[in-house]
């Protein structure tokens, strides 16, 4: 499996209206077995983003897709910038298969 943990900054206020573009945008993605988005309880515009897909292709495949490209149009206004965003390798854990490590 393949994962990234991201943290976004919303323009001052904004974080519901982006918050609102990837949910609606982030229905069936093919090879996407999880797509997380949360606020941050400290910071009024932080957006955290936890997503884990079946391999790294698959999510790379995903931002081609007309609909996310869409999405990425009309939340691009609300978006003030992207703080970091880490790679992971997921293994498992309630809502996902094992994966065999390695």
């Amino acid at each position: 499996m393949y994962g990234l943990i991201g943290k976004m900054r919303a323009a001052r206020g904004q974080r519901d209206a982006v918050m609102d573009v990837l949910r609606a945008s982030t229905g069936a993605l093919p090879g996407c077995l999880s797509y997380i988005i949360a606020r941050d309880p400290a910071d009024a515009d932080a957006i955290w983003v936890t997503e884990v897909w079946t391999d790294a292709e698959s999510h790379k495949a995903s931002l081609q897709l007309p609909e996310v490209q869409a999405a990425i149009a009309k939340a691009r206004p609300f978006i003030a910038g992207f703080e970091f965003q880490v790679e992971t390798h997921p293994v498992g854990g309630f809502g996902l298969a094992d994966a065999k490590t390695g």
